[in-house]
Formats: structure tokens, C-alpha cells, sequence
């Protein structure tokens, strides 16, 4: 296996970049997260994993270990496969996901493409334990995140806004950031409304 690689970087592309080690360029699929965090320095180093299929062997690299970790345990997860979960980390940062996961925020996980409710409950069903296990995440915190959720819906409710409306507004705000303040909520949700 392929931990990491460590060298020239030749290429650089929203999806894939390729780096040169030892005399071979490898051919590394990326995420929008990864990307982001790659400079355009000379020397690079990313963790990798590499899927093996009858068919081929695909590299995918990471920025982080962390994202590394998180995109692992997404392929545990039955009907999430390599690009569906390269689509996730591309569409949400590898702490959102977490915190959507341990707070079982199914909107969340939803709101990427290609994923539907199902699966999206799936990931959480699977995902949560472990999640709360491996990043030692208090359910405290994600009952907290609820509880700021259902209070900036009510204060919304209050304001003469409809509650469903406001739900889905607030599920995007949370979805952005899922340690906000409930008065952050609400602040947010207004600009949307």
C-alpha cells in the first residue's frame, strides 16, 4: 500500500494533480478540499489511498490525514463508492462532514449531490458510532447543536416566518457551519429568508 507521496508536482487540476517521485509521475485523484489546501510550490506531499479493482488501481490523495480518515470510512458505508465520497469531501470540508455525521444532521449529508435520503441515513446509521468513538466527540455537542437548531426555529416561528421554510434555510446554515451560536443562526437565516 501506498501511504503517501512526496515530491515534484507537475500538474494541478481541480480533480487530479500529478506528482513526480523517483522518476514516475503518479496520477493522484483529488478532492475541492485537497485542492484548495495544495500550493503551488515546487515539492508537495499528499496521504494516499489506493483502490485496487479488477480493472485498475486508482490512487486518490489527500491534504490531510484526516480527510484521508474520513473518506475511508465513507467506503465503508454499502452504495458510497470512491467518487461518491471524493464528491462529499468536495462538497463539504472533512469537519462538516464529521460534525453532520455525530450530530445525525440528515439534511446535511443530503444536500450533496448524488446522495439520497436513504443513503444519507445510511452514512449516519453506520458512520455515527464510530465517529463519536474515534474523534472522542461528546453526544452532549451534537444534542446542543439540536437544541441551538430547534431554538433559532422557534425564534424564526416567532418572527412570522413559516417553520418548513425556515428549516430548510437553517438546515443550509448549519450545514455550512455546525458550531454556530443560535443568534449566528438566526443572523444567517435572515439574509436567506
Amino acid at each position: 500500500m501506498i501511504h503517501h507521496l512526496k515530491g515534484k508536482l507537475v500538474e494541478k487540476n481541480p480533480t487530479h494533480v500529478v506528482i513526480e517521485c523517483g522518476g514516475v509521475g503518479y496520477f493522484v485523484n483529488i478532492s475541492l478540499h485537497t485542492f484548495s489546501k495544495i500550493t503551488d510550490a515546487e515539492s508537495i506531499q499528499l496521504f494516499t489511498h489506493l483502490q485496487v479493482k479488477e480493472d485498475s488501481h486508482t490512487l486518490f490523495g489527500f491534504s490531510e490525514k484526516s480527510e484521508r480518515e474520513i473518506f475511508r470510512l465513507l467506503l465503508s458505508v454499502s452504495g458510497i463508492g470512491a467518487s461518491i465520497a471524493r464528491t462529499m469531501l468536495s462538497s463539504m470540508t472533512p469537519k462538516q462532514i464529521r460534525d453532520a455525521i455525530a450530530t445525525g444532521n440528515v439534511s446535511a449529508i443530503q444536500s450533496i449531490k448524488g446522495i439520497g435520503a436513504k443513503t444519507a441515513q445510511r452514512v449516519i446509521l453506520d458512520l455515527k458510532d464510530k465517529i463519536l468513538k474515534i474523534y472522542d466527540i461528546d453526544e452532549v455537542s451534537s444534542i446542543s447543536n439540536n437544541t441551538n437548531k430547534d431554538e433559532a426555529l422557534s425564534a424564526l416561528e416567532v418572527l412570522g416566518f413559516i417553520r418548513k421554510q425556515s428549516e430548510k434555510i437553517v438546515d443550509k446554515v448549519l450545514a455550512q457551519d455546525a458550531s454556530l451560536s443560535v443568534e449566528d443562526i438566526i443572523k444567517l437565516s435572515l439574509k436567506n429568508l
